[in-house]
Formats: C-alpha cells, structure tokens, sequence
C-alpha cells in the first residue's frame, strides 16, 4: 500500500515515514512544503512531492496520483495565528478530503484533536478554541464523505520515546502519549481495514499498539 503521508516533515509523520520504510506492506510518500526538507525522506528511500497546502485541490490531488490511501497529519502548529490554523488545520484538510475524492483515493486517516466535540471547542482557552474549532469542522467536514475514513484523537502530545504500549476507545480519560507512538497507532490502523469508519481517543496505556488499534 502507498500511502500519502501530508504534514511528513512534523514529528509524528517522520516517525510515520520511517516506520512505513520500514514495513515490508506499506510505502511513504512524503508531502513536504519546502524542497530542502527532501533529503531526510530521501535517505530513507521514501518518495517525495513538494506541496503547500495553501495551494489549490488540484495540486493537492496531483501529489495523491498513484497512492492508495492518505494520512492527513499537518498543523499549522502553536506559533502562528487564527489565520494559519484556518488556511491550514480546516481549509487544508478540507482541500486535502476534496483532492482524495478527486483522485479516487479511498482510505483517509485523519489526525484530530483529542476531544473536538461541541462542548470541547467552548469549553477551550481562547487561545485553544480556533484550534478545536478548526478540527471539529474539518473532521465533520470527513464524515460527511463516502471516503473509507478513520479519525484518530491522540491525547496530550509528548517528545517521550515511544512505549508502544497504549489506550484507545470511543473515549478514554485525558492523558498523554508520545509522538512516536501516534505514528505507530496510524501504521496500525493502516494494516487494519477494521477500523474504516471508526474514530476513537488514544493515550498511553498498558496495551500493544496492534491489539488495541484490534479492539476498536
């Protein structure tokens, strides 16, 4: 399977890159922004495409020509402003279902805020809510869709190394989980066709990544 990784130069989709490498069934192609991130992927013999996501769904669809599923994992991150979460975390993703539409992708993984329900975006810091509200709409935006999807909502994001060990349900208690490990919950969910159309919170746990991705 080759899957398009979309934000592969943040951590969790580097991590995501090197997995798939790694793993005899699936294939990395890499959306990164700036050519001069190119040489990481290309030392792990991962194809690249160079694409903003600012750009229109033709280009994005251009870049999903020949790939068998997309994993959205771009953020416009906590140091820029409303407008950048918009152009990025909602109209990004946005364009980016559109272009997986476009080009007859099927399998879409997405990944959310770990709560991004109503309440969550008013019950939010400020500072936090366009975020939230970002998320919400863009993933509402997904389900609305015939696209196999599967919506993953990692808690408190770490730099820790990864435990492969986790919790995943509809809903867990609030808690934390290395990058890292969100990277291998997607490798997982990508191997398992049992999770189309399901959504569910991640955070660390006592449970190998495999079975509980399973149990879902």
């Amino acid at each position: 399977m080759k899957v398009l990784i979309v934000g592969a130069n943040g951590q969790i989709g580097k991590h995501l890159v090197s997995f798939m490498q790694e793993n005899d069934s699936l294939d990395a192609k890499a959306m990164i922004r700036k050519p001069e991130q190119a040489s990481y992927f290309e030392d792990l013999g991962a194809e690249t495409v160079v694409v903003d996501l600012e750009q229109d769904i033709e280009t994005i669809a251009k870049a999903a020509e020949g790939v068998d599923a997309i994993v959205f994992t771009a953020g416009s991150g906590p140091h820029t402003g409303k407008d950048k979460t918009i152009m990025v975390d909602l109209d990004g993703a946005v364009k980016t279902i559109e272009a997986a539409k476009n080009s007859g992708v099927k399998r879409f993984i997405m990944i959310s805020s770990f709560d991004t329900r109503r309440q969550a975006i008013l019950d939010a810091s400020p500072s936090f809510a366009p975020y939230v509200a970002a998320k919400y709409y863009a993933d509402e935006w997904l389900r609305q869709t015939d696209l196999d999807y599967t919506i993953i909502h990692p808690g408190l994001l770490t730099n820790d190394n990864g435990t492969g060990q986790i919790e995943a349900a509809s809903e867990v208690a609030r808690g934390e989980i290395p990058r890292e490990d969100v990277a291998r919950v997607i490798e997982a969910c990508l191997e398992n066709d049992a999770t189309i159309g399901k959504e569910f919170q991640v955070v660390s746990g006592d449970q190998p990544v495999k079975e509980a991705v399973k149990s879902i």
